[in-house]
């Protein structure tokens, strides 16, 4: 297990070779993105902010359950704080199994669970040049 909070881009192919292993059939990588439109807001860019400690902490622990849960191989997250533009991941989560069921609803689980409980805040920055944090 890898968990990084960064602040440099995310390399999604070393993660994915650093998740490869000869028991597993199957690799699953999610991707989180910066697009142009939340509903109606035009973004420019996103700025992710993080109690840095506590994020790691939360992630492993969440990747913990996960590897429990889903009986997976391993589970390597990275999730980028500070300005993330248009079109770069946000988040590489890459979870390795034998099957790919259990790699895709390990992959979900992690996902909507780091959204929901990591001490990571999410900032829009609007084509207007407008600053709001997101709830």
């Amino acid at each position: 297990m890898f968990i990084s909070i960064t602040e440099t881009p995310i390399e999604a192919k070393e993660l994915i070779e650093r998740t490869r292993n000869e028991n597993a059939g199957a690799i699953v990588t999610f991707q989180g993105t910066v697009r142009r439109f939340t509903g109606e807001l035009e973004v420019e860019s996103l700025v992710y902010d993080s109690y840095r400690e506590m994020a790691e902490k939360t992630i492993r622990k969440i990747c913990e359950e996960a590897l429990e849960k889903f009986k997976v191989l391993d589970i390597n997250v990275i999730h980028r704080v500070g300005k993330v533009a248009l079109t770069e991941d946000s988040i590489v989560i890459c979870v390795a199994s034998a099957h790919r069921k259990d790699a895709f609803s390990a992959c979900e689980f992690v996902i909507d669970t780091i959204k929901e409980k990591a001490p990571i805040w999410k900032m829009d920055i609007t084509s207007q040049g407008k600053k709001q944090w997101r709830d």
